[in-house]
């Protein structure tokens, strides 16, 4: 780890962005609901020194870039990023405790607590309510220790929040024994912390390993840890915001989501238990982080492949929209196919294409996928394709002898080898709104280009804390979801004319007075509506 950046913190690291002209700041007067396109456009990190009815700025996209994140490990290629994680894993350096932390320059307990405070902006378009993504989550078992990872949290309420761990990890593991129990789980939420703690928080470490440790280890000195105001639980000193919060023992119950994946997908709606927020301590002129989702002599030969394969593919009646024998294949060996598909023709065209010639691997995708673009042809592997029902081999087929994975044979004797297809496309029977892709709201209207040369959006109606008005808000939410259910992101924007924490905080009240719930897409509804979701029979599943 190159020195001059193991004590690095949050904010040097932003500073380092400005310098290395990765991050752009902008001053002018910016809507929350306009964050995430502008961050989705931009070829730099954005701090928003103005977000309107608000206190606080929001900085985003950090790391969203093969160059930023070379640039937060410190290190001169990306490759090298891997080793600087193997560095964490094999020498881990162990946290330090301090006795004092800047984010405890203001603190709010108790009815103080109030996440509408705090810029947490939308993301995308069908996202179930705003989200902190970028808090990393220290929880202690009594018989595992310290876990600490990155969850989302979906706000519902003032100091009410979901936490997104439908998936098997530590801190599930955590939660259930602590819901088992009949206890909370108490958690810390650092927000605004340096991308070394950010890596460490996501490796997946065994039970037992300090994942800070890692971090340590990265970073190449200790992790600094600070006690939270109100538990016996660690936090980390350095974050601009700490969130001190118990996962409720009430299950795996409540609706979450939906929300932009690492997929590039919108996930469904999830069941996860309730947190409540205890406390929040920050600095004085602390930056709101939100972690962005989401976010390459054989010219001759393939030619004639293409023709081979598209001669088959014609034959067996399939609709053709482009076909790649890729470089990676030795122009020989691979093929990417695109159809416009009818059912079962994934697997007649994979049958069909295997026929052509050598051709020893073929990947069959929808219309919508770019068969030139490998991570669009390895995206829809990853997010369509099951091993035991998407996968043909054909065993002993004729082979090319030039393939150095063949067993040796005898001269004269023409060698046999394995044919392999995966169909990547949607199988029959999977909804279709599961392959959602990520959209993000007012990108028709808020440009980053308009917002470099100076545009400012028109502050609209302020609420404030008016309880009345409020209210009044409130009921006009009830009746736009009671005929429809309808996405937080288009209730947004259909009372846009009011501030978005007068929206946010409408909903809350309507969350608070039990008339909230979501449908199965996770749209808002009112919750003993004909289209509310209904939770698992169990409750912890």
């Amino acid at each position: 780890m190159k020195a001059r950046y193991s004590e690095e913190n949050f904010r040097g690291f932003l500073e380092r962005l400005r310098g290395e002209k990765e991050l752009l700041d902008i001053k002018q007067p910016v809507d929350i609901r306009h964050i995430a396109t502008l961050v989705d456009q931009s070829k730099t990190a954005l701090l928003f020194h103005d977000v309107i009815g608000y206190d606080m700025p929001v900085v985003s996209g950090i790391i969203r870039s093969r160059e930023r994140a070379i640039l937060s490990m410190g290190c001169d290629d990306y490759p090298e990023i891997e080793h600087r994680l193997q560095q964490g894993i094999d020498k881990p350096v162990p946290p330090k405790f301090v006795e004092t932390a800047k984010h405890k320059q203001v603190i709010a307990l108790g009815d103080d607590v109030d996440l509408y405070r705090l810029p947490i902006p939308m993301s995308s378009i069908y996202d179930g309510g705003p989200m902190i993504t970028a808090g990393i989550v220290i929880a202690r078992d009594p018989e595992y220790g310290i876990n600490s990872g990155m969850y989302r949290f979906m706000v519902k309420e003032k100091n009410l929040t979901g936490i997104d761990i439908v998936t098997p990890n530590n801190m599930r593991l955590f939660a259930q024994r602590a819901y088992e129990a009949g206890r909370p789980c108490p958690i810390s939420i650092s927000i605004g912390t340096h991308p070394f703690e950010i890596m460490g928080s996501g490796f997946r470490a065994p039970l037992g390993v300090d994942e800070m440790a890692i971090a340590g280890g990265i970073r190449g000195e200790p992790v600094e840890f600070a006690m939270c105001e109100t538990m016996d639980l660690p936090c980390l000193a350095d974050a601009e915001i700490v969130l001190e919060a118990e996962i409720l023992p009430t299950g795996w119950t409540q609706p979450e989501g939906r929300f932009g994946e690492f997929t590039r997908l919108m996930g469904g709606l999830h069941w996860n238990p309730l947190v409540k927020v205890k406390a929040i301590t920050l600095r004085r002129d602390a930056i709101y982080y939100a972690l962005h989702m989401p976010w390459e002599n054989t010219w001759l030969a393939a030619p004639t492949r293409y023709t081979a394969i598209r001669r088959a593919l014609r034959s067996a009646g399939i609709q053709v929209k482009d076909i790649n024998v890729t470089l990676g294949g030795c122009g020989f060996w691979h093929a990417v196919v695109s159809i416009r598909k009818q059912a079962g023709e994934g697997k007649n065209a994979l049958l069909a294409a295997l026929t052509a010639q050598d051709i020893k691997h073929v990947v069959v995708v929808d219309d919508d996928i770019d068969v030139f673009n490998a991570m669009d042809v390895e995206w829809a592997i990853a997010t369509r394709v099951q091993g035991d029902r998407d996968i043909i081999i054909v065993p002993g087929a004729r082979a090319k002898p030039l393939d150095p994975s063949l067993a040796v044979t005898p001269p004269g004797v023409v060698p046999t080898g394995a044919k392999v297809g995966i169909d990547a496309t949607i199988g029959e029977g999977i909804p279709r709104e599961r392959f959602e892709r990520i959209a993000y709201a007012y990108a028709d209207r808020a440009r980053i280009d308009d917002y470099v040369k100076g545009k400012a959006d028109a502050s609209p109606k302020a609420a404030g804390h008016d309880d009345k008005l409020t209210a009044q808000l409130a009921g006009k939410i009830l009746a736009l979801i009671e005929a429809e259910p309808r996405y937080y992101q288009e209730i947004a924007e259909h009372f846009g004319e009011h501030e978005f924490q007068a929206v946010a905080r409408a909903m809350g009240r309507l969350h608070a007075e039990g008339k909230l719930w979501q449908d199965a897409r996770g749209r808002a509804c009112i919750r003993d509506s004909a289209f509310a979701a209904r939770p698992p029979t169990t409750g912890a599943g």
